[in-house]
């Protein structure tokens, strides 16, 4: 198998495990840089992602567009995936989805913090972004490359940024940890609401948070061994044999 096959692979994999794990429903994706092409990135075509095979995976040029003559349907908001990746060169994975224990942090002024040890990955600062501010009254698609642009822009160099009345966006250097820090992403807002409800809470500290970065590197027996664990309780543990 080479490198582009595995790639595509691994991208059918973090769509069933993203389905599994409830972060996506019948609406949200994931896409990985091209291996071998920095300009190029796969993404399924139009598709709920609990359905996607490998089959179902084109190549995108950083303009949206299919870089093979390729005419299905493909995602609306692809441009959140390319904003990214031009934005963000040390970035190989991007994902886009609507968990709904995000969304009350996009809607108000109370801060997303970090407050559990696996909720480490979302970062010290959480931004959030919105539409409005920008491009007026829409329907909160990221439709096009300026918008793609402008939410990269916003999200700056952090792992998570909000998206107000809509989802969330995260990025990361590589695909297994992305799932990791999306998976545990509404974990941590779910702690953080219900620690909120009962008073005041403490937030992991920015030292915390170095700490843990730095024990989470490529190739890491913690890094795989989340990524085997959720493709197997999807189905797809079969996927990851070469």
């Amino acid at each position: 198998m080479n490198k582009v096959e595995r790639a595509i692979r691994d991208v059918v994999v973090a769509n069933r495990i993203l389905a599994h794990e409830g972060v996506v429903d019948g609406y949200g994706h994931v896409s990985m840089r091209h291996p071998e092409d920095p300009n190029l990135f796969l993404l399924s075509r139009s598709r709920s992602p609990e359905l996607v095979v490998e089959s179902d995976i084109i190549t995108f040029r950083m303009d949206g567009t299919p870089a093979n003559a390729d005419n299905r349907p493909p995602y609306l908001e692809r441009f959140i995936h390319s904003g990214i990746y031009q934005a963000r060169p040390e970035v190989n994975a991007v994902v886009h989805a609507h968990a709904e224990d995000t969304l009350p942090f996009g809607l108000t002024s109370a801060k997303l913090r970090a407050v559990i040890h696996s909720g480490s990955d979302i970062g010290a600062h959480v931004p959030v972004w919105d539409i409005e501010d920008n491009f007026g009254a829409t329907d909160l698609l990221v439709r096009n490359t300026a918008q793609g642009a402008d939410l990269a822009k916003t999200m700056s160099d952090n792992n998570v940024v909000l998206m107000r009345g809509h989802g969330f966006t995260a990025a990361s250097w590589s695909l297994q940890m992305l799932i990791r820090i999306a998976v545990y992403l509404p974990r941590n807002c779910r702690i953080q609401l219900a620690a909120m409800r009962i008073g005041d809470y403490k937030p992991l500290s920015e030292g915390e948070i170095a700490v843990r970065k730095k024990a989470m590197l490529p190739g890491t027996p913690e890094i795989q061994r989340g990524w085997d664990y959720w493709a197997t309780r999807a189905g797809v543990g079969h996927l990851l044999e070469d």
